[in-house]
């Protein structure tokens, strides 16, 4: 077996050197480092590529039913259950993904809070089985970039995404909707690490439009999210770049298959009498309690992967 092994392995370096007219030693070198780029790259490649997937299924879902783009309509339904229940699954079979409270959430409209990981894919896996399970919409605040990427713009409407202001953000909420939104934007998804730190910075708006709106906040976090996908933002060219530019491109790595668990706290309940400040400091508050029940610090990515497969897990 060893002999066949070195033989075809020999054989296979001698073809290479062939073609390419490289030295091995060269070809090892030049490998490495495409492995090294896949790792690096393959979280936001497999978003874009599934993102996109699940858009062309939506056209072809539109076509065939003769829809048009008021999302609104019943026949989106199936469509929309339809993209839930894929990435549902995938959150099962790559995380063993979990969703803890969900009786917590009042029937009527709620702002939900959350600590924005490297990937928020906690979050989309939390709308999706929330819809799958209640049959409820949760709209999305994202960032304006990406709206702007190709290829996705109907799997976005389809399962709402918001990124015009304030203004639309309080008006959402009035009509009786549940709203999402991490305040840490993307300097906490490629800054904060392993320690959970909440880097919200002056960030008030979120509150404001809880009170505009007279709606409860409803905090969220997930274990073990970092974890699962970190980014090279510790670099100082990364944090650099993003600075001054505020384009969300800092490389992203992992999807590692570690066991996240989203947990949803007690309403903040709306008062007439708190400050846009005063709330936000509730807000942190219960978010940094989520984590300190639900999450080792600072976290570990062997742990993590113990827990996916049934090994220790903090307490609840």
């Amino acid at each position: 077996t060893t002999f066949l092994s070195d033989y075809y392995s020999t054989w296979l370096t001698y073809i290479l050197e062939e073609w390419t007219g490289v030295e091995c030693h060269y070809l090892y070198y030049i490998g490495f480092i495409l492995c090294v780029l896949n790792i690096i790259f393959a979280p936001i490649l497999i978003f874009i590529s599934v993102s996109c997937f699940l858009n062309l299924l939506l056209h072809i879902y539109k076509r065939k039913n003769g829809l048009d783009e008021d999302f609104s309509n019943k026949s989106w339904d199936n469509g929309r259950f339809m993209v839930a229940s894929i990435l549902s699954m995938f959150g099962k079979l790559l995380h063993g993904y979990e969703l803890h409270g969900i009786e917590k959430i009042p029937e009527g409209p709620g702002l939900i809070v959350y600590y924005h990981g490297a990937s928020p894919v906690d979050y989309c896996l939390f709308i999706y089985t929330l819809y799958i399970q209640t049959g409820r919409l949760c709209y999305s605040v994202v960032d304006r970039f990406f709206a702007k990427l190709p290829g996705i713009q109907l799997y976005l409407n389809l399962l709402p995404a918001v990124h015009s202001g304030r203004d639309e953000s309080v008006e959402i909420l009035k009509k009786g909707n549940l709203l999402g939104v991490a305040p840490g934007g993307g300097r906490e998804a490629f800054f904060s690490d392993e320690n959970y730190n909440l880097l919200w910075g002056n960030r008030k708006g979120f509150a404001q439009v809880a009170i505009d709106a007279k709606v409860p906040i409803i905090p969220l976090f997930t274990q073990n999210i970092q974890e699962g996908y970190r980014t090279l933002g510790k670099i100082g060219f990364f944090r650099w770049f993003y600075e001054r530019s505020r384009l969300p491109l800092i490389p992203v790595y992992g999807g590692f298959p570690v066991k996240l668990r989203t947990y949803i706290g007690d309403p903040i309940l709306y008062d007439p009498n708190i400050t846009a400040t005063e709330l936000v400091e509730k807000t942190k508050i219960a978010i940094e309690t989520l984590r300190d029940r639900h999450q080792e610090l600072p976290g570990s990515i062997l742990r993590a992967l113990l827990e996916r497969f049934g090994k220790h897990q903090k307490e609840d």
